[in-house]
């Protein structure tokens, strides 16, 4: 058999090809890093595609030079997207130490049958509502209310928040925390953010919710809130877990044709009914596809069916890269609180009055977000649309 022979020019050739080649790589750069830091100024999100199209080996890192500040604000709200899992932490290394035994048994009987705090909303903090933590927090994104009218707190209230998003970060920011001046905005009402009574069940967990006046979601708690009178307020993300797995950014669809047991509990007590849209909640973070008639679909909709919330499959940055992680993004967003609807008190409302509150409802929602798109969603994909 012939071998192949190679003279000097060839390997002279082969080195100037292995050398071009070396060259292309090294001279090919990867996403400036300062490009995307300086886009996360931007009011809305028109990066997010791009990043969504970015392979991993293209991972664009945080730089080292950093402001202060800006770290303080990614932390607080690194702390927060970790908080349950921090509380869980916590009380498992306790439990760890024999000698708080007694003292931890004492605390989870007291915990599950003694403390009804979380149907009531008695233990909000003004105190803790006001850590610079949370105002660290709201401007990350950055998180602010718009307020087009004044809410006189000679009447109780029920808010209705949407779009739910992935986790509703602005429903914390504006009515979980003064970090957006709520109680400036609105004086003399106690806001009381709902959320799935389960959340309650977690030790450590618990007591920073309360902290907030983060309530129960169940017809028992909005109950016992509203009918102290005037000045309390329910705050109610309407759309629940189900309008989770529509969460996309630039997109605007709604679960709520379906959804009356909130405007119910509002004509029951008497209270007005305010719409709330939050343009950029659905901008924060990217969900996988999960289509109507995809298995992931029908197994997050199983899910939902036997534990009451599901998981969506989502992904935003990280601490120390813009591209994949479980941080949000740094994107705008503004809470709309809209114009009162006024309810009158009955104790048990027909279908037909349930009805017609909610397509009032429904008409201020859609004046809410005609009169702001343009401003607050540039970069929408589509118009909204009440899809369930």
């Amino acid at each position: 058999m012939e071998g192949r022979v190679f003279n000097s020019s060839s390997r002279i050739f082969s080195a100037s090809a292995l050398r071009e080649k070396l060259t292309d790589l090294t001279t090919s750069p990867l996403r400036p890093v300062v490009a995307l830091h300086a886009s996360i100024e931007l009011s809305s999100c028109p990066y997010l595609e791009k990043i969504a199209k970015t392979s991993l080996a293209h991972c664009s890192f945080v730089p080292t030079k950093i402001p202060r500040k800006r770290r303080l604000q990614t932390l607080a709200v690194a702390v927060w997207s970790t908080v349950l899992i921090i509380c869980i932490s916590l009380f498992l290394y306790l439990c760890s130490i024999p000698p708080l035994w007694p003292f931890i048994a004492v605390y989870l009987v007291w915990m599950s049958w003694i403390d009804k705090s979380p149907v009531h909303g008695t233990r909000l903090s003004p105190w803790f509502r006001s850590l610079k933590i949370w105002r660290y927090f709201a401007e990350y994104y950055p998180a602010s209310l718009l307020k087009e009218c004044d809410l006189p707190p000679d009447r109780p209230y029920v808010f209705g928040y949407h779009p739910h998003g992935i986790i509703g970060m602005g429903a914390i920011a504006t009515f979980a925390t003064e970090a957006t001046g709520f109680s400036t905005a609105f004086p003399g009402i106690r806001p009381h953010l709902l959320t799935l009574t389960n959340n309650f069940d977690v030790p450590v967990y618990r007591e920073i919710l309360m902290a907030l006046g983060i309530s129960s979601v169940s017809k028992r708690s909005c109950s016992n809130i509203l009918k102290r009178g005037p000045g309390e307020a329910i705050t109610i993300v309407v759309g629940g877990a189900a309008e989770s797995l529509s969460a996309r950014p630039g997109t605007a669809d709604l679960t709520l044709r379906r959804r009356l047991g909130f405007i119910k509990v509002a004509i029951q007590h008497g209270a007005d009914l305010v719409p709330v849209f939050s343009f950029g909640e659905n901008d924060i973070y990217q969900q996988m596809p999960n289509e109507k008639g995809t298995t992931i679909y029908a197994l997050q909709k199983r899910f939902q069916k036997m534990f009451g919330f599901t998981l969506p499959l989502f992904h935003g940055r990280g601490l120390m890269n813009y591209n994949l992680g479980l941080l949000p993004y740094r994107c705008r967003i503004v809470s709309v609180i809209g114009r009162p609807i006024r309810i009158r008190k009955c104790e048990k409302p027909s279908l037909e009055e349930v009805t017609r509150v909610q397509t009032k409802y429904i008409e201020e929602l859609t004046r809410i977000w005609n009169t702001y798109k343009d401003e607050f969603a540039k970069t929408r994909k589509r118009e909204l649309s009440i899809i369930d």
